[in-house]
């Protein structure tokens, strides 16, 4: 069976490279095929690199606190590129000051995000969720 193909980057001005590297080594690691696109990615080249890639799942890193706005018409974009099955995936400090991460989640999950994820986070338990989220897509 393929590896699972997904697209990752810090979107936005964002350019915090540590955490995109690790997320790098530990998703393809874990078997999936990452397409990492770096940092400062806008929205377009995660949707052409989705689309270039038949990737399943795009994962928006955001560290310095401008995710909401970054991210904000990602969903809708994704559908008009015909990406409507498209997992997506937001996590790191995706605001700025002190919100807790019920509101951000929220946020972002209204904006059409499938799942959303503070700084500090299990990467084995996102795995396992986005392997379960590729699967019911697929169905």
């Amino acid at each position: 069976m393929d590896a699972p193909r997904v697209v990752l980057g810090v979107i936005g001005a964002d350019c915090h490279s540590v955490g995109n590297k690790i997320l790098d080594a530990f998703f393809s690691e874990a078997g999936f095929h990452v397409v990492n696109l770096g940092v400062m990615v806008s929205q377009d080249e995660f949707l052409d690199a989705a689309v270039e890639s038949d990737a399943g799942a795009i994962l928006v890193s955001s560290l310095y606190g401008h995710g909401l706005i970054d991210c904000e018409g990602l969903r809708q974009k994704a559908v008009e590129r015909g990406l409507d099955r498209i997992l997506l995936y937001a996590g790191g400090n995706l605001v700025v000051g002190k919100t807790a991460f019920e509101e951000v989640e929220r946020k972002f999950k209204a904006m059409g995000f499938d799942r959303v994820f503070p700084p500090q986070v299990d990467l084995a338990a996102v795995a396992e969720l986005l392997r379960k989220d590729l699967r019911s897509r697929k169905n």
